[in-house]
């Protein structure tokens, strides 16, 4: 074969895309499965209360993970340049017409400039609450 007449992008043919898909949606659905079935065994204990079973052991292990993951990432700052001199959020841009209220965009980014939190953020906040941590 000719140099010029090589595939110069060796994109997998339809064919091959297509079983790549299938493979993929199929190992995310056993992976579904797989997850439902471990929810479902650990709404109905079937250890008899033993501590030591893999699904508390797991559900435990689950839980530790998620608070001590989530819960600092709730109460970092967001904006890295609060309160320093080169901060593109701190800064408002108002308008007023005839004599209708102001509208600004102090109220989304007053926040965020002053060097707030996940959790303290007006509506974020609120449903940060919700996290574990």
């Amino acid at each position: 074969m000719a140099r010029h007449a090589v595939r110069k992008n060796p994109m997998p043919t339809s064919g091959t895309r297509r079983a790549l898909l299938r493979v993929g949606l199929t190992v995310t659905a056993a992976g579904a499965a797989v997850a439902a079935g471990a929810v479902t065994a650990s709404a109905a204990p079937v250890d008899g209360g033993d501590p030591s079973s893999p699904v508390r052991v797991l559900t435990g292990a689950l839980t530790a993970a998620t608070t001590h993951g989530l819960g600092p990432v709730k109460n970092l700052q967001i904006d890295p340049l609060a309160g320093t001199g080169a901060d593109p959020l701190d800064n408002a841009v108002g308008t007023q017409i005839a004599d209708f209220k102001p509208v600004s965009t102090a109220a989304l980014t007053g926040p965020l400039a002053t060097g707030s939190s996940l959790s303290e953020l007006p509506v974020v906040g609120t449903v940060a609450g919700v996290l574990p941590g």
